[in-house]
């Protein structure tokens, strides 16, 4: 048994987030491995936010130390779900991040949207090995959450399916080597349709991606395109390279993951069926590999893989997200809270698809004509930007729905 195999069998792991999509994957990747003998692992904790029954029902057949539920009022519900199982519980973000500090090896960071920040935080500064699936962690506080995972020697393992294929190519001894990292996007559900078709799209077309099963809020972003302006901004902050040498290309068929291009014209990329537990898996063995139960790819059925640019008038948004990246400071976190907001209102029928862009930005134009830090170093001061934003846009929506 090779000495990486034994580091395995000894992994503790806690998954913020066990519920949504990213959550389940994790979970049914690790009864794949228990099934085949390849790792043994203790479930240290488990969270969900709302999904008391699917949270008690994980917490039954994978028997965590811990589960917290973060919506504080429905602690008895959870209490009364997990009653006679010893296991321990808590509800309430307080307890999100009790969670985040127990001690965990290996720690998924999948809660979604801000209310990720600070469990994840809480995590890096333990020296945990973080995979994160949370975009909201490196947009509103990169500086910060990178500084926290250096300081305590821990490490920052990207699930992302586009910023995980570049982790596996990326020369980081040799940075200066790269000359630019190419992200791939599906192009989403509306990749051929005209703006005014865009302008009547409802949240059942939105949500409908072609290639990716996510949930409602990334299935909307994928639609717009913010989801990749949000991971240029994330993949500056995790490899050592400029913004300026981020690019973007659609490319429908999902199977081109994202690409490293190096000074000698050699492009280096990771291919691979749309399936998640795919880059779970390889943060879960890192450095090593583990086996996976996802679909392989049949090259023959493929028979080809298309490319294109993203039409800059039809999807806006990346324009917004390279500006923000640009600014830095106070910008990239209300980018993501208007978005948020935005795409809130989108999916309850209180604003208009194209909106979302329009909201964002008009966020952005506001926040141009305010001081704030060039640089933001405490999580403080992200939570503060990112309160601002959402503050802002639910202004600019109500203003919308009232005109």
């Amino acid at each position: 048994m090779t000495e990486a195999k034994k580091a395995r069998k000894a992994r503790r792991i806690t998954i913020l987030g066990s519920t949504g999509s990213i959550g389940v994957n994790t979970l049914d990747l690790l009864e794949f491995a228990a099934r085949r003998g390849e790792a043994e692992f203790q479930i240290e904790a488990l969270t969900a936010h709302r999904n008391v029954a699917l949270l008690a029902q994980q917490a039954k057949k994978f028997r965590p130390r811990f589960v917290a539920i973060g919506d504080e009022a429905l602690r008895d519900d959870l209490d009364a779900a997990l009653a006679g199982t010893g296991i321990e519980t808590g509800a309430g973000p307080s307890a999100l991040e009790d969670a985040a500090a127990r001690d965990a090896d290996w720690v998924m960071a999948a809660i979604v949207g801000a209310a990720g920040l600070h469990p994840t935080l809480r995590a890096a500064k333990r020296g945990a090995s973080i995979a994160l699936a949370n975009k909201e962690c490196l947009v509103c506080a990169g500086d910060v959450l990178t500084a926290a995972i250096a300081e305590a020697g821990g490490e920052l393992l990207p699930v992302d399916s586009e910023h995980n294929a570049i982790f596996q190519v990326f020369d980081f001894e040799r940075p200066e080597r790269v000359s630019r990292l190419i992200l791939t996007a599906s192009g989403g559900p509306f990749r051929e349709w005209t703006r005014s078709q865009m302008a009547a799209a409802t949240p059942a077309q939105a949500v409908a991606h072609p290639n990716w099963s996510m949930g409602a809020k990334i299935s909307v972003d994928s639609a717009t395109l913010m989801n990749k302006g949000l991971e240029l901004i994330e993949a500056a902050h995790i490899f050592p390279i400029s913004h300026e040498q981020i690019e973007i290309v659609v490319h429908p068929q999902s199977v081109i993951h994202s690409m490293v291009e190096y000074v000698d014209g050699s492009v280096l990329a990771q291919l691979g069926t749309p399936d998640m537990r795919t880059p779970i898996a390889t943060t879960l063995a890192w450095p090593d590999r583990t086996p996976s139960p996802s679909a392989r790819l049949d090259f023959a059925k493929i028979a080809r893989l298309t490319f294109e640019a993203p039409d800059p008038v039809r999807f806006p948004a990346l324009r917004l997200a390279r500006e923000s990246v640009a600014q830095g400071g106070v910008f990239p976190a209300m980018l993501n809270a208007a978005n948020e907001v935005a795409v809130a209102a989108f999916l309850a029928g209180n604003l208009k698809f194209l909106d979302i862009a329009g909201v964002t930005e008009q966020v952005l134009e506001q926040a141009g004509r305010r001081n704030g830090p060039a640089r933001l170093s405490t999580l403080d001061e992200a939570v503060a930007a990112d309160q601002e934003g959402r503050r802002l846009a639910a202004l600019a929506v109500a203003a919308r729905a009232a005109a």
